[in-house]
């Protein structure tokens, strides 16, 4: 039958798969200070809101999005540091990533808005 050629004989080992914990393991300093960077990018235009509903809707499509990123990486040559772009499409292709990125944009956030109010108390002092 067909699905015999899917089925392992006793003495072969299953293929190891890269597992969510060993991709995180790889997260480096200059990962995360990449990812603030461009959440730090995202609240000072003001796209907040925007940006997290994007992000928690692709969230299933992660390593989907990472490739668009590598697709588009001749366009965006022009604009951004070539290594730093490659980079954060790597980053992207792991949902665990996304969610550090969306954590990173609602924490700025709040910051930037808690500045925003004590900045307008004092102009009414």
């Amino acid at each position: 039958m067909w699905w015999n050629l899917f089925r392992r004989t006793s003495g072969e080992t299953p293929p190891t798969i890269e597992t969510q914990e060993t991709k995180s393991e790889n997260f480096t300093d200059e990962d995360a200070e990449l990812i603030r960077k461009v959440a730090e990018r995202i609240v000072r235009m003001r796209m907040t809101v925007p940006a997290i509903f994007f992000l928690e809707s692709s969230k299933p499509l992660a390593f989907l999005g990472g490739q668009l990123l590598i697709f588009l990486e001749p366009f965006v040559q022009t604009l951004f540091n070539f290594r730093q772009y490659q980079r954060f499409a790597f980053l992207m292709e792991d949902r665990a990533n996304w969610e550090r990125l969306i954590r990173k944009v609602e924490d700025l956030e709040a910051e930037y808005t808690e500045r925003e109010k004590q900045e307008k108390l004092r102009k009414k002092k």
